[in-house]
C-alpha cells in the first residue's frame, strides 16, 4: 500500500518527502499512519529500483530540499499495479481505497472496470465477523451483544453503499467505453 501511494502521488507531480508523507497520511488517516521509519526506506527501495529519482532544489533555509520525481519506469509500475492489484488490495478496504485513489491513472475504462468488478465480487461473497457453533455467519439480528451487533450493522450499511457505488461506476465506465 505504501509503495502504491508513493507512486500514485508522485505520478501527479514531484514532491518533497515531507509533502509526500502529508499526502499519504491524508489518504490513510489515523487508520494506517505512515512513519518516517517506513516511508524513507520505501523511497530508497524505489529509488534503487529506478522507479523514482531525487534532485535538489533550494530550500527556504541553507539546506536544499530533496525533491522526489517518478521516472517512466515508475509510471509503468504504477499502471501495472493498478491494472492488476494484489488480492489484499482488493479485500482490504483501506488498501482498496488506496488503489481507488489512483485508478484514474489507468486510461482504459475496461481496465478500471475490471478492478472494480473484482472488489464487487469480493463484497458479494458471504462473510461475517462472527460465526455460530456450526460455522454459519451470525447476522446482526442474531447477535446478542450490542457492540458486535453495531459492528455488523455498520459493516452492512457501508458494504451496501460501496456496492451501489461500484455498480453505478462500472455502468458509467461501460457507457463511456461504448460511446468512444
Amino acid at each position: 500500500m505504501l509503495t502504491l501511494a508513493i507512486l500514485g502521488f508522485l505520478y501527479d507531480e514531484p514532491l518533497h518527502g515531507y509533502e509526500l508523507k502529508s499526502r499519504i497520511t491524508g489518504l490513510t488517516g489515523h487508520v494506517r499512519p505512515v512513519s518516517d521509519g517506513a516511508l524513507y526506506p520505501a523511497i530508497a527501495r524505489l529509488e534503487k529500483a529506478a522507479l523514482l529519482e531525487r534532485h535538489q532544489e533550494p530550500g527556504s533555509g541553507a539546506v536544499p530540499r530533496q525533491i522526489l520525481e517518478l521516472t517512466a519506469d515508475g509510471r509503468a509500475e504504477l499502471e501495472s499495479r493498478l491494472a492488476d492489484p494484489a488480492e489484499a488490495e482488493i479485500s482490504d478496504q483501506i488498501r482498496f481505497f488506496t488503489v481507488t485513489a489512483f485508478l484514474d491513472r489507468l486510461t482504459d475504462p475496461a481496465a478500471q472496470a475490471a478492478v472494480l468488478r473484482r472488489r464487487l465480487a469480493f463484497l458479494e461473497a458471504p462473510s461475517s465477523f462472527f460465526y455460530d457453533a456450526q460455522g454459519r455467519p451470525v447476522t446482526a439480528e442474531q447477535e446478542p451483544s450490542p457492540f458486535r451487533r453495531g459492528m455488523l450493522l455498520v459493516a452492512r450499511a457501508s458494504g451496501a453503499a460501496e456496492r451501489a457505488w461500484l455498480v453505478a461506476t462500472i455502468a458509467e465506465l461501460e457507457r463511456d467505453r461504448a460511446s468512444s
